[in-house]
């Protein structure tokens, strides 16, 4: 089975357009090593989809199979993040 890498990028912050975590629209976090430097509470909500696409799955509900977009749990200042699966080419 195929096993591939998911790029994350904070595309929006809603609410204030502040983090409390101080991520900036425009971060990109690439691989395990860079897992570390997202918010624990926004990784742990973004999970469940970095391992479905990394394993190969997709949403039904994006029109793009590799995509998918989500927001972290803080109610009043949404950070919004896309998630991209890598192609292995």
């Amino acid at each position: 089975m195929p096993w591939y890498d998911v790029d994350i990028e904070i595309i929006d912050i809603q609410g204030t357009g502040k983090c409390n975590a101080e991520h900036k629209i425009g971060d990109n976090f690439e691989g395990i090593d860079d897992q570390r430097k997202i918010c624990s509470a926004a990784y742990h909500t973004l999970y469940p989809y970095i391992v479905a696409l990394r394993s190969g799955g997709s949403f039904p509900w994006e029109d793009n199979p590799d995509e998918v977009t989500l927001c972290c749990p803080d109610y009043k200042n949404p950070v919004v993040f896309k998630l991209t699966r890598k192609s292995t080419q």
